[in-house]
């Protein structure tokens, strides 16, 4: 299963698992805890505190009673608010920048260092060893462990870095990152690509950069000549950094051109030739010791000094047979240098190049894939090269894909719910017209705090579409209530369905909203991954609180007048919308 998908899919499990034992305790240990704390009590014995409270409350709803009646009066101009916030929140989804998972900071880094492709192990032994001195000097850092040749290719090398704690420390590992990326790059020796080290990583592939972006091919020709010029191109996009290549096929080779004719009148053939070229460069294995708890292998071979070039090739000497003296190698054999590839990566089947890149503050998702499919547009790749996004980026896309589907889900639900709930397909629509403002006040919070649209913040609109549409669902209900049992107008009903339910309305609001205020300020490690969340709720909640209390009366008239106006076209009395009384008194209750 797609990353992206198997993501979601934990998620709804463990929201749907959560709500339902959120219901049992609600149904059950709430009741009970009820009967047994909350007792009879008078306005008499309380203190200044609950009197000021109380002559505070009474203020703001005798403020809200007067601004209601206007609004009320001014159904049209309510309603044409609610249509701009609604295509308000139409242009933020398009807009706002789009983002995966937040960059945390764990309090350690990881890196890959990359070197010329001709390089040697003690050349590269030796750039990880000045890399690591020059992290070391960082006042933030507080360990670096490195080595090469690691990942099996000589060239190539990884550090570990383990921060100080963060209050110990003058930056995040981001900011660590970019004032030692300057200090890195001017080292006349490999190149080192640091990134974050993250708790939640979705992907699932390892490279020198937390994204990926690959190409295809069939053979390796074609990637031989697109494989360059993709890294040059990308390299000179707006926001990207650390770019880097898997690509590895410009090792330096010699070959041996044997002169068999040559090699035949000294009496040598190809056989004896390589044999001997093996006991000096191959480790040959000539004898073997025994002692008596031991034994140990003898190998031949040349001294390290004499084997760090193909100039040693020149003092090689072969033993002719029938004791013919020693024989100069260039004698029989001519060095013809080209090159090799390290290392052939494919992805699936075929052959492919990977480049991978990380992204400057600010620069988001969205912006990076436009970016790479504007770029891939104007280079004009032959057919036979295939590009697509791998890894983070591609479980990214796949996310995309999945979000809308989630959030639409979640609004079926709950229209069905409601729908089931009230007998009705009227009033569902009512509660979920309170949710765009809600999505607007999330983005807009977002936007001001300079985050982007991600998993998380996803997360927390759903979870802002049960809290906000809670406040719709105490007046509505509460209004047919009115209407079927007191025989009210649906103006009268609504009206004193607001002025009842807005006690509840604001503590259930300001306790979501007080509850989310930690996660939106919060610090700490980690803390990234945390605040987008708390964000989304605060802003979601602040916004739609003010103006739910004001469309969604206009919106329950509206929407009654125009079950009437079609109820007279079919020639039939309308009738109040039946609420089971068991129903009604719950949600009332719940208040």
């Amino acid at each position: 299963m797609p990353a992206g998908r198997h993501f979601f899919r934990e998620f709804s499990v463990t929201l749907t698992t959560a709500i339902l034992v959120s219901m049992v305790v609600s149904l059950t240990t709430t009741p009970m805890m009820c009967a047994f704390l909350l007792k009879a009590t008078t306005r008499q014995g309380h203190g200044r505190l609950y009197t000021a409270s109380e002559n505070f409350f009474t203020g703001m709803q005798d403020l809200y009673r007067k601004s209601l009646r206007w609004v009320l009066g001014k159904s049209a101009l309510t309603l044409t608010v609610l249509f701009l916030v609604v295509t308000l929140n139409a242009l933020l989804i398009f807009e706002i920048p789009k983002g995966f998972f937040p960059q945390e900071d764990t309090g350690a880094i990881a890196g890959a260092v990359q070197g010329p492709q001709a390089s040697s192990f003690p050349a590269m032994d030796d750039a990880v060893r000045q890399i690591g001195d020059v992290i070391r000097r960082d006042p933030a850092v507080a360990n670096v462990v490195s080595f090469t040749g690691g990942s099996g290719a000589t060239n190539t090398g990884s550090i570990f870095i383990a921060l100080k704690p963060l209050a110990e420390r003058d930056a995040n590992a981001q900011q660590v990152i970019d004032r030692l990326r300057p200090q890195l790059n001017r080292l006349p020796v490999a190149a080192a690509y640091l990134q974050a080290v993250q708790d939640l990583r979705i992907g699932g592939r390892s490279s020198a950069a937390l994204y990926q972006y690959t190409i295809q091919a069939d053979g390796l020709k074609d990637l031989t000549t697109w494989g360059p010029t993709l890294l040059n191109h990308m390299r000179h996009l707006p926001g990207f950094q650390d770019v880097s290549s898997d690509q590895q096929n410009g090792g330096l080779s010699e070959r041996l051109d044997i002169d068999r004719v040559t090699a035949a009148q000294l009496g040598l053939t190809v056989q004896a030739i390589d044999a001997q070229l093996y006991s000096a460069f191959g480790q040959s294995q000539v004898s073997i010791i025994y002692t008596p708890l031991n034994q140990y292998y003898v190998v031949l071979e040349v001294a390290p000094r004499y084997r760090q070039s193909p100039a040693a090739l020149a003092d090689i000497y072969l033993q002719a047979p029938n004791g013919g003296g020693a024989i100069p190698l260039a004698a029989v054999a001519r060095g013809v240098v080209g090159t090799t590839p390290l290392a052939i990566n494919h992805t699936g089947l075929f052959p492919s190049v990977s480049v991978s890149f990380n992204l400057a503050s600010g620069v988001s998702l969205s912006d990076a894939t436009v970016s790479i499919d504007r770029m891939k547009a104007q280079l004009g790749a032959p057919s036979t090269l295939q590009g697509f996004f791998t890894g983070t980026l591609l479980a990214y896309q796949e996310s995309l894909g999945t979000e809308p589907l989630l959030i639409l889900t979640a609004l079926l639900a709950v229209y069905i719910v409601l729908g089931i709930l009230y007998e009705s397909l009227v009033h569902p629509l009512t509660i979920i017209s309170t949710l765009p403002s809600a999505s607007v006040g999330a983005m807009l919070a977002l936007q001001i705090c300079h985050e982007d649209l991600n998993v998380v913040s996803i997360i927390g609109i759903i979870l802002l579409i049960g809290i906000v549409t809670k406040n719709a669902i105490m007046m509505i209900d509460f209004a047919l209530s009115a209407q079927r049992d007191d025989g009210k107008s649906p103006a009268d009903a609504i009206f004193e369905a607001c002025m009842l339910r807005l006690r509840p309305i604001l503590m259930t609001t300001m306790a979501a909203l007080l509850g989310a205020l930690p996660l939106a300020l919060g610090s700490g490690m980690g803390y990234e991954l945390r605040r987008p969340l708390g964000i989304t709720i605060v802003g979601g909640l602040l916004l739609s609180q003010l103006l739910t209390l004001y469309t969604t009366p206009v919106v329950y008239l509206a929407l009654d007048r125009l079950g009437l106006r079609f109820a007279s076209r079919r020639g039939a009395t309308p009738l109040p919308d039946p609420v089971p009384a068991a129903n009604a008194a719950t949600v009332t209750g719940a208040g």
